[in-house]
């Protein structure tokens, strides 16, 4: 599915779950300015989801792009939880989002609620992409097999029936882990279009991706969508991986990484980038971010000369795969 490459720029969009409150309470000015500021740079693809602050990333979403042409941008969302009025405690990722409970739920009911919800906190008619969220084993442990039946015969039937009744433009899954996304890929009885993997294909972690994942979507023509490049922030100096607390290894990992590129005088957030979307299966990479100015940062390491010499580096001491298309320099 090529039709959100009028939208893009440089490849690359905007990832909200940061704007959902992820690890802290954001001001709303500094969303809003972040949001703005993606749009005065060019980003026209938004992705976003009702699991990010319990809503509140895509009301976040709304409100700038309401004042848009709806024409002029794309964006994805995510079925799989909707929203109660009803409050619940929050811990965890977003325990700084809005309280209204949430519930998890891949049903063709819950699917067409969630979109329903969506459309109203975004303010808009119609959505572009549309991703099964999380329906995966590091969310639901063994019980993923049953979630993701259970979505096969609601949440994949009813975005199916959307796409080609024109409601949405394309569907997949949102996924954090590559199994489920190989799996929905090699289904007869459903086609997606267009899948976002999480954590999977960076320059941190993408040897498991290669092995069927990418291989897999050039085959069946399904476009993938590259989030968290920097794997939760770690790759440019966080203390999280994959949403959880980096360990020793992983930080060594890293750093190993960044005295390699130090050596070359490349930018890790330069390199991450580029290797991301040098897969010919990469349709995009959307980076999160709740700083205004680190869009435009985004955007000028997407242009960065990175040597020839660096990647090679990297291949022959194992840092990336040799299997992994390489960006030309």
């Amino acid at each position: 599915m090529k039709s959100i490459d009028q939208a893009k720029k440089h490849n690359i969009g905007l990832g909200t779950a940061p704007l959902g409150n992820m690890f802290r309470d954001v001001p709303e000015k500094e969303a809003e300015e972040t949001i703005s500021n993606a749009w005065e740079q060019g980003i026209r693809y938004f992705d976003t989801a009702p699991f990010y602050g319990a809503g509140l990333a895509e009301i976040r979403v709304g409100k700038v792009l309401s004042g848009k042409n709806r024409d002029d941008y794309v964006i994805s969302t995510k079925v799989g939880r909707y929203m109660k009025e009803a409050t619940e405690e929050k811990d965890g990722l977003f325990e700084h989002g809005r309280d209204n409970e949430v519930i998890t739920d891949y049903s063709e009911e819950a699917t067409r609620k969630s979109i329903e919800q969506s459309l109203e906190r975004l303010q808009t008619d119609r959505l572009d992409m549309v991703f099964v969220h999380d329906v995966s084993p590091d969310f639901h442990g063994d019980a993923w097999v049953e979630k993701f039946d259970q979505a096969r015969k609601g949440a994949f039937k009813v975005l199916d029936e959307m796409r080609d009744e024109g409601t949405i433009r394309g569907w997949g899954l949102g996924v954090n882990t590559t199994t489920p996304i190989e799996l929905v890929m090699e289904l007869e009885d459903v086609n997606p279009d267009v899948c976002l993997s999480a954590t999977q294909y960076t320059l941190l972690q993408h040897e498991r991706a290669l092995e069927r994942m990418m291989p897999l979507a050039e085959e069946k023509g399904v476009d993938i969508v590259v989030g968290s490049p920097y794997n939760s922030g770690v790759l440019l100096g966080g203390d999280h991986f994959n949403y959880e607390e980096a360990d020793e290894e992983i930080l060594d990992h890293v750093r190993q990484l960044k005295e390699i590129a130090d050596k070359h005088d490349v930018h890790l957030k330069a390199a991450a980038l580029q290797f991301s979307t040098a897969h010919p299966a990469v349709s995009s990479i959307i980076p999160g971010s709740t700083r205004p100015d680190r869009i435009e940062e985004d955007l000028e390491m997407m242009q960065a000369d990175i040597p020839e010499d660096f990647w090679k580096e990297l291949v022959s001491k194992g840092f990336i795969s040799e299997k992994a298309p390489l960006p030309k320099s």
